[in-house]
C-alpha cells in the first residue's frame, strides 16, 4: 500500500496533469479538428488492429512526415490514437471523433462560429456585449446575420442549431396535437422546420412563422419548393419592439429553443406578449434545453459550454437556463406550467403552459 505522501504526490501530479490539458487545451483542439479533416484520423482507423505508421500515413495522404507525426503525437496525449510497436492504432474516442454524428456538428460548430469569437470572452464578460461578433461583422446580435455569416459559420450553424431540434421534433408533434390544434403560431420559426413538420403531420392545420425580417425572408426561401407551403403564413416582427404584437387566438403557440436567445428580463416581456394574443384554449409549447434536465454528465458539459456562446457572441446576456430560471419567468409572464415532458429528442424539455 502507498503511504500518505505518495498519494499526495500522485494527487498533485495528476492534478497538474489536468491543468495543463486546459492549458493547451485551445491547440490540442486544432490539432484533432486536423487528424479529422487531414483525413489521419480515418486510415489510422481503417487499419485496424496492423495499425499504420506516421510514415505510411505521410506517404498516402501527400503530407509531410514532419507534420503527420506531430499531430499524431498530440493525439497520442489527448487520447485519440495509441502509439503501439511503432504504429498508430485508433481509440474509442478517436472512434467517436471520426464517426459520431453529434461530436462532428459540435467540433464544426466551435471551428467555424466560437473559435475565434471566444477569444473575446473576458471582454464580453466585462462589457455585457457580444465582443465576439465583431470578428464576422458589426451586429449587435448575431441573429440577423445568420445567413450573412463568412465561409463555413453560417452552414455550421444551422447544423449545430437544427440537430438538436430535428431530434425532438418527432416527440414534440405527438404531443402537441394530441390537442387537434387547427391553428399554430411559430414564434421564433427560424428556416420553417418545423411548419414543415405540422403541415406535413397534420393535413389541416395552418402555421404562422414569425420572426424577424431576415429569418422570414430565409424561411421563405427556405420553403419556397415544399408542397404544403400555402398552408404556411409568416409574420415578420421583433418581438422586443416597443408595443409588439403577434396575431390572437391561435389554438397553439410554438416556441423551440427561441428564450434561451434572450435575457429573463426580455424573455417575461416575450411571454406577457404571448399571453396577451392567447385564448383560454391556447396552449402555450416551449421547448428548450435545460442545463439541470440533462440525463448524462457530456449533455451537461455541453449545454453549460453552449452558453458561453451567448456570452460573447449570440448577444452577451443570454444562455441555457435551469429549469427553475424559466419556472420563474413563465410565472412572472401570468402563465402556469401545465405539464413538463423531459427527454424529448436527445436533451430537450417540452413545457405546456396555459393562462392563470
Amino acid at each position: 500500500m502507498s503511504s500518505p505522501e505518495t498519494r499526495r504526490r500522485h494527487s498533485v501530479l495528476n492534478d497538474l496533469f489536468e491543468a495543463q490539458k486546459l492549458a493547451f487545451g485551445p491547440v490540442v483542439f486544432q490539432a484533432i479538428v486536423a487528424l479529422r479533416d487531414l483525413e489521419i484520423l480515418r486510415l489510422v482507423a481503417d487499419a485496424g488492429d496492423q495499425g499504420v505508421t506516421a510514415k505510411e500515413l505521410s506517404k498516402e495522404l501527400g503530407l509531410s512526415a514532419y507534420g503527420v507525426e506531430v499531430l499524431l503525437e498530440v493525439g497520442d496525449s489527448a487520447g485519440v490514437v495509441r502509439l503501439r510497436n511503432g504504429t498508430y492504432h485508433i481509440t474509442d474516442v478517436g472512434y467517436v471523433i471520426q464517426h459520431d454524428e453529434m461530436t462532428r456538428i459540435n467540433t464544426d460548430f466551435v471551428r467555424d462560429v466560437f473559435y475565434r469569437p471566444a477569444a473575446h470572452l473576458m471582454q464580453s464578460i466585462q462589457t455585457g456585449k457580444p465582443e465576439g461578433l465583431k470578428e464576422f461583422g458589426s451586429w449587435d446580435t448575431i441573429y440577423p446575420a445568420l445567413t450573412m455569416l463568412p465561409g463555413r459559420a453560417t452552414r455550421s450553424w444551422f447544423a449545430f442549431n437544427h440537430y438538436y431540434s430535428d431530434k425532438a421534433f418527432p416527440a414534440a408533434l405527438h404531443l402537441v396535437f394530441r390537442e387537434d390544434p387547427q391553428w399554430i403560431l411559430d414564434i421564433g420559426g427560424n428556416t420553417g422546420k418545423w411548419a414543415m413538420q405540422c403541415t406535413s403531420y397534420d393535413p389541416s392545420v395552418r402555421v404562422t412563422i414569425v420572426d424577424l425580417p431576415e429569418q422570414i425572408a430565409a424561411a421563405k426561401a427556405n420553403l419556397s419548393g415544399y408542397e404544403n407551403k400555402d398552408r404556411i403564413d409568416f409574420r415578420a416582427l421583433d418581438v422586443l419592439e416597443l408595443h409588439a404584437a403577434i396575431p390572437a387566438g391561435a389554438d397553439a403557440i410554438w416556441m423551440s429553443q427561441f428564450l434561451d436567445c434572450f435575457s429573463e428580463a426580455q424573455i417575461i416581456t416575450i411571454l406577457r406578449i404571448a399571453a396577451t394574443a392567447m385564448a383560454p384554449h391556447t396552449a402555450l409549447y416551449i421547448l428548450e434545453i435545460l442545463s439541470d434536465r440533462q440525463q448524462f454528465e457530456a449533455a451537461t458539459y455541453g449545454v453549460r459550454n453552449t452558453s458561453l456562446y451567448f456570452a460573447c457572441l449570440a448577444n452577451g446576456y443570454s444562455r441555457m437556463y435551469h429549469s427553475s430560471d424559466l419556472r420563474k419567468c413563465i410565472e412572472s409572464a401570468g402563465l402556469a406550467v401545465a405539464e413538463e415532458v423531459d427527454g424529448v429528442g436527445i436533451s430537450h424539455s417540452l413545457w405546456k403552459c396555459v393562462l392563470c
